[in-house]
């Protein structure tokens, strides 16, 4: 395959997931901010646009209508769903000659949809919306594709993605003190609260929902399910077994941040969990450049503000 076709599948996956999983986040914390009169909201806003990797005014007060902005409509700043929904379909239109038509309809359809404003009353709505879309052209592609190299690398880069934007969500657990939201919140934002009850049967405690987001390898959003299904993408593009262990760099730093999660105790991890998080974005990160260098050596694709390098 073309190493033109294959970066901008590679991004294709990204840009999908990032816009799914940022809406993710945003819906959670800022329906959080509309339900808790305490929460210091310039405080608790400028904690998210961290987790997010964007660094705001340090002059202005922040409310829930400037995080809209940048991160949800700002088609300028390289963290918001504008943003990747028109990178998705830049990429996209790069590699026209391999994509399919549905995805190509579907993508180019949510770009012409997308807002430039969103009212303070319709902010649910519209994160509903783009997860929504997100999930057709998802299904767009696990319906219609065939598991062939094309195909694995949009999966490697939509579960590179995932693994990090399912860190993120850990991360903003611990935003402040008083203002993090709930389990139950976060397992709802995943779409995995009922997947837990089926898991774990009972009401969801710090231990027992961590675990299942970072460890459970049935749950598809899952800190270590997505690093599986990355690696096993990578063995795919490359299936040459080598006698002397693994020699791709970006299939070793997987394998190492997984061994890492799997082998230590929850309650290590739990104990800093913002801090092991981060470690889980700069291993992402680094797995990301190192695809990139093997794959995609003419790259000129900048990398994205959010990532820890």
């Amino acid at each position: 395959m073309l190493s033109r076709i294959a970066e901008s599948l590679f991004w294709i996956g990204r840009y999908i997931e990032r816009s799914d999983g940022t809406a993710r986040i945003l819906d959670v914390h800022l329906q959080l901010l509309l339900e808790d009169p305490w929460i210091d909201e310039d405080s608790a806003c400028r904690a998210l646009l961290a987790v997010m990797g964007s660094e705001p005014n340090e002059d202005v007060a922040l409310g829930p209508s400037d995080v809209i902005a940048l991160l949800a409509v700002d088609p300028h700043h390289p963290a918001s769903i504008a943003h990747s929904v028109t990178a998705a379909r830049e990429n996209a239109r790069r590699a026209r000659e391999i994509v399919s038509t549905e995805l190509w309809e579907a993508l180019n359809h949510t770009y012409a949809r997308m807002p430039r404003h969103v009212a303070s009353d319709k902010t649910h709505e519209f994160f509903r919306w783009v997860r929504d879309r997100a999930a057709l052209a998802i299904g767009v592609v696990d319906s219609a594709s065939s598991r062939d190299e094309a195909w694995h690398f949009f999966n490697l880069g939509r579960s590179i993605e995932r693994a990090d934007m399912t860190a993120r969500l850990l991360s903003t657990r611990s935003l402040t003190e008083a203002s993090g939201p709930s389990w139950t919140t976060i397992l709802r934002s995943c779409g995995g609260y009922e997947a837990y009850l089926r898991s774990y049967r009972g009401v969801p405690s710090t231990l027992s929902a961590a675990e299942f987001l970072l460890l459970d390898r049935l749950f598809p959003r899952s800190i270590i399910s997505s690093v599986i299904r990355a690696e096993e993408s990578l063995r795919e593009i490359d299936p040459r077994a080598g006698r002397v262990g693994v020699t791709d760099q970006g299939q070793r730093l997987l394998g190492q941040i997984r061994s890492e999660l799997e082998y230590r105790p929850i309650g290590d991890i739990l104990f800093d969990l913002a801090g092991n998080m981060e470690r889980v974005q700069e291993v992402v990160s680094a797995a990301s450049d190192a695809i990139r260098q093997r794959y995609f050596p003419t790259s000129v694709v900048p990398v994205w503000i959010g990532e820890v390098s």
